[in-house]
């Protein structure tokens, strides 16, 4: 995100946002693993298939966000000067894309995934444009968007399209 966006505002919280780099790239690999934990004790993989597993799942999505994505807006979430999750946006003519948003695990339900997307959010109303999210049906952060107000308008497999509208509805007046 630029400079007045999230990693600005929430300076008080020791939680800064910085743009990621090369350097990240073995942190979002375990990042990704992290995400995936729960779902892994489902395989009968011993740990080394595990690990290639995930470094073969993770390099696809990591090459599918950059394909796909181009001019998205790669961020790492820190807390107190440590890696602690990601956050990738996408912004387009008619809408904001929460491309990945993921923290690790002991961070998970303290808040710091709430006040992101809410900034995230606070952008998309100052730009008037929708926000929107590929989320898995069963991914347990499905609640939190929908607490958040976002709405599912498609599905896509195992995806659904959420979406955010920051325009409330209009009804027409009765006279």
């Amino acid at each position: 995100m630029n400079s007045s966006s999230p990693g600005d505002r929430v300076r008080g919280d020791a939680i800064t946002l910085r743009p990621a780099t090369q350097a990240d790239y073995f942190f979002m690999r375990r990042l990704y693993g992290a995400t995936r934990e729960e779902e892994m004790k489902q395989f009968p993989f011993d740990e080394f298939q595990k690990q290639q597993f995930l470094d073969q799942q993770f390099g696809a999505q990591y090459q599918h966000y950059q394909l796909h994505n181009p001019t998205c807006e790669r961020n790492i979430i820190e807390k107190d000067g440590q890696a602690i999750g990601r956050l990738w946006v996408d912004e387009w003519r008619d809408q904001i894309r929460l491309v990945d948003v993921a923290l690790m695990p002991e961070l998970r339900g303290s808040g710091i995934g709430t006040m992101l997307i809410r900034e995230v959010l606070d952008r998309g109303a100052r730009a008037g444009k929708p926000v929107t999210i590929h989320v898995e049906g069963f991914n347990p952060a499905l609640r939190l968007y929908q607490r958040l107000g976002f709405q599912h308008v498609d599905t896509n497999g195992v995806y659904y399209l959420m979406k955010w509208d920051p325009l409330p509805d209009v009804q027409p007046r009765s006279s």
